[in-house]
């Protein structure tokens, strides 16, 4: 994958999960962090502060392992944090993320206890069975598959896991597109981006998924038009696009209620390429 934001559009939309989940105590200080960390403009606070949260979800996990709730919030907790570190601990924390979120989803429904090992077409079987109810913890698994591939892309046996994510992908779009703010067809636009076509890509779907999450979010989710114009208009060489979208994203208010965080760092990444927007082109 060609960069880490994608990873980091979708675990701070899973964020937006967290909040509400713990019950009890836990549930309030749950609901406060994710609503701080969302709505924050200061990007360097929240990456300071999320290992000490890390802890504290941990130390809630040890006297409750099995509570679906917990392992979703740390799922995603993780999947955040490794966004900011060097390779080797990415991969460490990648991996604990998407060891929570299948323990979750085994927890959730005992079809998916498996799910990781299956063969696909076992494992095809399996997403088809999925309902409405599965969707908070098929997504979660999807990102934090995801995020696991990217920390451990020079293996070619995790790229092949990717067919896996995007089916998982799928399934939450068919169930409810709209979950995470449309998350799921940002991340397909992603997913179909990677590669030109005459790689095996699919260009042309990865536009329409992205142009879908745009229309969800009412193109008040910055990081979208980011992510669209790193990897479509730069896939295609449509250096129109590709500026056009950027300035946007500068040129917007990035105060919108649950996306204030990810629209800062979105403007900081558009105001980066767009600064090397001759040099590609």
């Amino acid at each position: 994958m060609k960069s880490r934001y994608l990873i980091l559009v979708c675990v701070l939309l899973a964020l937006t999960g967290c909040a509400g989940l713990v019950s009890g105590l836990t549930g309030k200080m749950a609901d406060d962090l994710a609503y701080t960390i969302l709505n924050s403009d200061d990007v360097d606070t929240v990456k300071e502060g999320l290992p000490a949260y890390l802890l504290l979800i941990d130390s809630f996990l040890r006297s409750s392992p099995d509570n679906e709730n917990l392992l979703l919030a740390a799922s995603a907790l993780n999947g955040s944090f490794s966004i900011f570190a060097d390779d080797e601990r990415a991969s460490l924390l990648t991996k604990k993320s998407l060891t929570y979120a299948l323990r979750a989803a085994c927890i959730s429904n005992k079809r998916l206890c498996d799910l990781r090992t299956q063969k696909y077409e076992v494992f095809q079987g399996t997403v088809d069975r999925l309902n409405l109810k599965d969707v908070p913890v098929t997504y979660a698994v999807a990102v934090a598959w995801a995020g696991w591939i990217q920390a451990n892309s020079d293996d070619w046996n995790a790229i092949a896991d990717l067919a896996k994510v995007k089916t998982l992908l799928e399934r939450v779009i068919v169930l409810d597109e709209t979950w995470e703010n449309g998350g799921a067809h940002l991340y397909m636009g992603g997913l179909e981006t990677i590669f030109p076509k005459s790689m095996g890509g699919h260009p042309e779907k990865g536009r329409d998924h992205f142009l879908k999450a745009l229309s969800i979010s009412d193109e008040q989710y910055l990081m979208t038009k980011v992510v669209y114009a790193e990897q479509y208009a730069r896939l295609i060489f449509d250096k129109e696009l590709h500026d056009r979208l950027l300035n946007e994203v500068v040129s917007a208010n990035p105060v919108v209620e649950g996306m204030t965080l990810t629209n800062k760092i979105a403007q900081t990444r558009a105001e980066e390429l767009l600064a090397g927007s001759n040099d590609y082109f």
